[in-house]
């Protein structure tokens, strides 16, 4: 790959180690002449990015879902490093980061392409997620019916606690804990798996990348929540869809080059589908 020469470090200071790491870290850019500029701010302003050749992102995943779209808008791939849980997005660890910075500097890394999903209400603006878009009740303790149109067709309508509409690279996130699939962050779908239905035969629904899907809220009392990325959350209108569908934006994301996706599944979920040792 191009080597950096510019590169924009987003610390999120309230992570232990976080702040000591990034000084560490940009030491290193600046003894190879890279140009460097640093911030605490965990959403970016618009532009932020631009004109950038990458993102250091020192933090969780959290910290990286607040990036993304910024990054995927700006064309600005993300190292992620971890300073938080599980690191599903962070994957280099601090070790990691500190041993291979000058090399990823000089190039030596590959690029992960990760979809992203787009979601509106009403008249809108576009939000994008890296992640997963959830629709529910806003009170916390009401069932809702939602109703779910695919290109036009009525798919059924959901009495349940909510649905998760999951991008490949989300379906390890909230995804994962509802029951729905593992999915290939390669594959170019959306996952619709439903919170707690109310019937046994409802089960996550794979979608193909072009679908356009609508979801309308059919409870005469509840209200809505649609949140993006568990970070954001859109203002719902009144008898007006959420309009969910795969956008063009992608993020990128800088991986080493020996970076295989379900050897960090197999390690963060300590996840196997082998027999236990025989004593």
């Amino acid at each position: 790959m191009p080597r950096i020469r510019s590169i924009a470090f987003v610390v999120n200071s309230d992570k232990s180690g976080a702040p000591d790491l990034a000084r560490e870290l940009v030491l290193l850019a600046r003894r190879s002449g890279v140009r460097v500029k640093q911030t605490s701010r965990q959403m970016l302003p618009t532009g932020f990015l631009r004109g950038w050749d990458a993102c250091c992102v020192i933090g969780g995943d959290g910290t990286l879902l607040g990036v993304a779209r910024e990054a995927a808008r700006s064309k600005v791939p993300i190292i992620g490093v971890n300073r938080g849980g599980l690191g599903f997005l962070t994957t280099f660890s601090p070790d990691e980061a500190r041993a291979q910075f000058p090399e990823l500097l000089r190039g030596a890394f590959r690029l992960d392409f990760r979809a992203l999903l787009k979601c509106s209400i009403g008249a809108g603006r576009d939000e994008l997620a890296l992640n997963d878009v959830l629709v529910k009740a806003a009170e916390n303790s009401r069932l809702i019916r939602l109703e779910v149109v695919a290109d036009g067709q009525l798919v059924t309508d959901y009495v349940c606690d909510g649905l998760i509409f999951s991008s490949p690279t989300g379906s390890t996130a909230y995804n994962l804990s509802a029951g729905g699939p593992i999915i290939h962050p390669a594959a170019r779908v959306i996952a619709m798996t439903p919170i707690c239905p109310h019937t046994l035969s409802n089960r996550a629904i794979i979608f193909r990348d072009n679908v356009q899907l609508r979801v309308w809220n059919r409870s005469t009392t509840a209200r809505l929540l649609v949140a993006i990325d568990g970070q954001r959350n859109l203002g719902v209108y009144t008898g007006a869809p959420v309009r969910i569908s795969m956008a063009r934006e992608q993020v990128a994301l800088v991986q080493h080059l020996g970076y295989a996706h379900f050897a960090v599944v197999r390690a963060k979920l300590k996840w196997s589908g082998g027999l236990a040792d025989k004593p």
